[in-house]
């Protein structure tokens, strides 16, 4: 399926509305969908700022990280990067958004997993022990590796979701999705890229675990990693494919020195 979409297209018809921050990002997060088709769709902006315009790269990095993903061979939502022109307070705004599938199957609904944890764990179960109980332990392990590489600030209990179906008597948890607020996303200019420190272990929202994405990637059984796809240098090229034009190239430098540094360090943590 091909990813980024260059072309133009009018999406003036969706309407956008804000949605929770739960990162202390500044701006607004604003969401809309389309549910005229066959497939319902939904669509996000980055970072965007009444004054300003659209201020982040959450939405190209959603596609950054899909085809790390797809390199590892780890479940994971699909977005389309799209050049479009919507309607934002009322004003007109030429910009890259993301387009997604609804990822649910007819006969599920779903839930957030913190309140799925909150209405089925047993008193004094952590997260992961409840994740593990549930079989879903190498879900839960690949998350913690992906999160760790991309240095993902915002695995809340909402960012990760449980799919129910009554009607097959089956719980299941959705594939990876909300890649956005990571890799160099706070880095607003190249004055702030260069001091980056692409290793830092900087806080994080996680609610499996701690928030810590160093400390959480400690929680992954060796044997996890070694069974991975190995990332190559080779593969900053499928990485970065159509990407010149939409994302600087000093931004695509510092993303991948970060990436590879880390993916190097997996093996000694």
């Amino acid at each position: 399926m091909k990813d980024i979409i260059t072309e133009l297209q009018d999406m003036r018809y969706l309407n956008w509305t804000k949605s929770r921050k739960s990162s202390g990002t500044a701006g607004s997060f604003l969401k809309a969908y389309d549910d005229s088709g066959a497939v319902k769709k939904y669509y996000k902006l980055s970072d965007y700022d009444r004054m300003q315009g659209i201020i982040g790269q959450e939405c190209i990095n959603e596609i950054i990280v899909q085809r790390l993903l797809r390199i590892l061979k780890i479940e994971h939502l699909e977005y389309r990067l799209i050049h479009a022109l919507i309607v934002v307070d009322d004003k007109e705004v030429e910009t890259y958004l993301c387009e997604s599938d609804d990822f649910k199957n007819p006969s599920e609904s779903k839930m957030s997993f913190e309140d799925y944890y909150d209405l089925k764990k047993k008193e004094g179960q952590s997260p992961l022990e409840f994740c593990k109980e549930q079989g879903w332990a190498d879900y839960i392990y690949k998350m913690l590796i992906i999160d760790y590489l991309v240095l993902n600030r915002d695995r809340h209990g909402a960012n990760i979701e449980v799919l129910r179906s009554a009607k097959d008597k089956s719980v299941r948890l959705a594939p990876l999705f909300d890649h956005g607020l990571s890799l160099v996303c706070k880095c607003r200019n190249l004055e702030e890229l260069k001091k980056f420190n692409v290793m830092e272990d900087k806080r994080v929202q996680a609610f499996i675990g701690s928030g810590s994405t160093l400390e959480n990637l400690k929680l992954v059984p060796n044997e996890v990693k070694a069974l991975l796809p190995r990332l190559s240098e080779s593969d900053r090229d499928t990485i970065f494919e159509g990407l010149d034009g939409i994302m600087d190239k000093e931004y695509q430098d510092k993303i991948w020195e970060m990436t590879w540094k880390r993916w190097c360090s997996l093996d000694s943590i």
